[in-house]
């Protein structure tokens, strides 16, 4: 079971997404920026939507276990199941199977910003203008 940080989670969506992570930003209103990333290291199963609302993490279901064992082959280290909001008539289930979780806090404005203070950064897709 995840355990977040005190804080207003409600916006989440997905941040960045390579070979080799999966991240998940959060935060009260993510149109500027997001405080909280889940960063999932070698993700080997993602059933997500790209933009949620106030997920309830819960422990995954036996049939979600087997599932992914069927899917990979084997349990992954991390298995995170959840139910959000994602703007239809009812919410939807979440599934990640991945190596590691890593949850990271600090301000990532999704914007343009040239002076940043300590802790902040900006997101992947942010390029200076030209």
């Amino acid at each position: 079971m995840i355990q977040l940080p005190e804080g207003s989670w409600w916006d989440w969506d997905i941040v960045d997404w390579a070979p080799g992570w999966l991240r998940l930003g959060a935060g009260h209103d993510i149109s500027y920026a997001h405080g909280l990333e889940l960063v999932f290291s070698d993700p080997v199963l993602v059933t997500c939507p790209s933009f949620f609302q106030d997920p309830v993490f819960r422990a995954p279901m036996p049939d979600e276990v087997r599932l992914v064992a069927r899917q990979v082959g084997e349990t992954p280290p991390v298995l995170i199941a959840f139910e959000a909001d994602a703007g239809g008539p009812g919410p939807v289930s979440g599934l990640i199977a991945a190596g590691q979780l890593d949850i990271v806090q600090g301000t990532v404005f999704r914007y343009w910003r040239q002076d940043l203070a300590a802790g902040e950064r900006l997101a992947p897709w942010v390029k200076p203008p030209a």
